[in-house]
């Protein structure tokens, strides 16, 4: 897909996040996050990794403001792609 479609598709249509913040976070609150996946991050047990799809820019905007409302301190908000060969994110 050119970059530019790409570009596209995550403005106006559903993309997939990976939402890293400092802090820990119950997967409880998945939820109220719109349905991200929450797990304590590997690399970084002081740290939480969301993941999920979103339909639209607002929801991930919804998802931002709900993470800052918790008082957790973003660390990355990155668009991936899911490759469905191999079940793995992809960025």
């Amino acid at each position: 897909m050119p970059i530019d479609q790409r570009w596209r598709h995550t403005w106006y249509g559903p993309g997939t996040y990976l939402i890293r913040v400092q802090g820990s976070l119950r997967a409880s609150w998945s939820d109220w996050l719109g349905g991200m996946r929450i797990r304590a991050d590997p690399d970084d047990p002081g740290c939480t990794v969301l993941e999920g799809e979103l339909p639209d820019q607002a929801a991930l905007m919804g998802v931002l403001k709900g993470l800052y409302d918790l008082g957790m301190p973003l660390l990355l908000v990155e668009y991936v792609e899911h490759d469905t060969a191999n079940g793995r994110w992809t960025r």
